[in-house]
Order: C-alpha cells, then structure tokens, then sequence
C-alpha cells in the first residue's frame, strides 16, 4: 500500500460527492492508502486571495501546518480537488520563494499554536499520484472490465497544468497523463483540443453570460468529436459543466446532453465496481446511456439528475445569482 496525507476539500463533502464516493471505492483495489488530515479548514477557494493575502495564505498554510504535524512518516499531501491542489501548492511555493510572506503567514499560524516550513511537504494532484506512483501498468492490470466502445473526452480544466510549480506535468497545455489513464482503462480517448481551457470558474455566478459561452465551447467540441461522456479532475469543472449545461443550452439554443463525471468513477467502472457505489446517479445530465454503451445498467438518480423530472422553484429575487436548473424546470409566475 502506498500511503498519503489527503486534503479532500469542501466539494467533496457537497457537489463533487461522486468523486468523493468513487475515489472511495477505487482506493482499496489500486493499493492507495489516504489518511484525512484531521481539522482541516477550506482552502479559500480562489477570491480570497484577491480579497486580503496574508489571512488568505494563512488559511491555507494552516491545512499544511496541520499535515506536517500529522505527517508520520509521508510528507505527500494528495488533493482531488483541483483548486485545492492549487492552492496548496502555491501557498507552500510563494512563502518559500518570499521570505517575508512565509514569516507574516507564521505569526498568523502561531496564534493557534501551528507553524509551516515551506517545503517541507509535497502537493500533489490525485491525478498525478495515479499516474507516476500507483503506475498505468499497475492500473491496466486491475481492469476486469475493459471500457471498450466508450468514447470519452479528456478534460484537466485550466488549474491543475499550470503554473506547475513543480514540473510533474508532460506539458502545460497539452498534457498527456489523463488521456494515457483512460487509455489503460481500455477507453476510446478522444483528441480533445480543449483540456486545459477554462469552464469559467465562478463565472456562472458574477458573468452567467461569459460563462455560458465557455462553457459552449467544451460542449460543442466534444459534441463534434461525439463524446460520450466527459472525464474531468476537478470538482468544479464538474459542477459548471454538468449543472449549467441546461442553461448554457437554453442561452444558446443548442441541445447538448453530455454526461459528465470524475476520472475515479471511470476507473471503478473498469475495476467492475458497482455504478451506485462510484456516485453515478448524482450527476444532472444522466450518464444512463453512456453506461450502456459498456453493458452497466445505471442506478436511479440519487441527489440529482434529469431522471428526477421537472420541479417548481420559486422565482428568484431581482438581485440574486443565476442557478442552475434541471431540464423541463419550469419557474413560477
């Protein structure tokens, strides 16, 4: 067993539960030993640090002040979470490379009895961990249940290549470590030019029109390479593409109906696990077809999905932000 230090972040525990749920169940068979660092606080996602720096650093310098006293013998902190991965990560580079930023984020961390040597831990993706420690060969040798006819479309999102602090990717643009994972899953990986390209973040929130547009253009590219699903590593990607798909297509007049989900659930699938035990059921844009296309009945929609049928909501207030809706939602007068 390989053992590491996981920061799972908030989404884990709200709208990203099918990665939570699938990295679950696919750990065990592929030799993966995580341990949850007790207490740990949100990483502050990505506003904070534009809002006020040395509270936003201390924030997260907190979590790898918490994983280094836990550490016991691992100094690997792995994070699902793409902006969780960031985040780490630049806070463990930036208070190493700036002394003084390290030493103001320490006073902080010192009012609660904590401190963080910069350094003195690794940040890495699970994605990464998957690819370079458990191996693909490894990985190819646990697969009972080939995902042979299934077409997908790689997508990192724009957080995990880059800056890479590090240098553990093959490239900042054009990565390669995903499409070679689902290959060895037996999938048929799709040349998706648009892996690293943003799916607007927290735009659906403040700019819905601007997100919409970005959130059409992975759409539509893998709509033309005839997709089956789209396999993404972060939560976020996950949540813009999946529950605003019915908006954007409602903007725009279009008619996409792509599922998407975790890369974990995918490797579940092909470790012959069961559908409901990697979280599908959840997702908003069903992926009952695409299950079909490798012989797996889905299970019935659990926190979410177009199988729950149309529901009314309450209009929202004037002010108030865009949310997504599920298709044939209809809004009260």
């Amino acid at each position: 067993m390989s053992g590491y230090l996981l920061y799972p972040g908030c989404s884990m525990e709200t709208s990203a539960k099918a990665y939570h749920e699938s990295l679950t169940a696919v750990a065990g068979p592929l030799g993966l030993e995580l341990t949850e660092i007790e207490d740990w606080n949100c990483c502050g996602a990505t506003e904070y640090l534009g809002i006020n720096l040395i509270p936003a650093y201390a924030l997260i310098g907190r979590n790898l002040a918490l994983a280094a006293r836990q550490a016991n013998g691992t100094r690997t902190v792995v994070a699902p979470c793409s902006a969780c991965y960031l985040n780490l990560a630049k806070a463990d580079h930036y208070m190493e490379e700036r002394p003084v930023l390290g030493e103001r984020v320490n006073e902080a961390l010192a009012a609660g009895g904590l401190d963080y040597t910069p350094g003195s831990l690794e940040i890495r993706h699970l994605l990464d961990v998957l690819v370079y420690d458990i191996g693909l060969d490894a990985l190819r040798s646990k697969v009972s249940r080939p995902l042979t006819g299934l077409r997908v479309a790689p997508y990192l999102g724009c957080m995990v290549p880059r800056p890479d602090y590090k240098k553990r990717w093959s490239d900042h643009e054009h990565p390669t470590e995903l499409d070679r994972l689902l290959e060895a899953l037996g999938a048929e990986v799709l040349d998706f030019p648009l892996k690293t390209h943003c799916c607007g973040g927290h735009m659906t929130q403040i700019g819905p029109e601007t997100a919409y547009e970005l959130i059409r253009r992975l759409l539509q590219e893998a709509d033309q390479y005839h997709a089956d699903v789209i396999a993404t590593v972060c939560p976020m990607c996950q949540l813009n593409l999946d529950a605003y798909q019915h908006a954007t297509n409602r903007h725009f007049h279009t008619s996409f109906e792509i599922p998407i989900v975790f890369f974990t659930q995918l490797i579940g699938l092909a470790l012959e696990i069961e559908p409901k035990l990697l979280g599908f059921g959840r997702e908003i844009v069903s992926a009952r077809r695409a299950l079909g296309r490798i012989g797996v009945e889905a299970p019935p929609a659990q926190d979410a999905g177009a199988a729950r049928g149309p529901r009314r909501r309450r209009p929202k207030k004037p002010e108030g932000l865009p949310m997504p809706t599920m298709p044939g939602q209809e809004v009260e007068p």
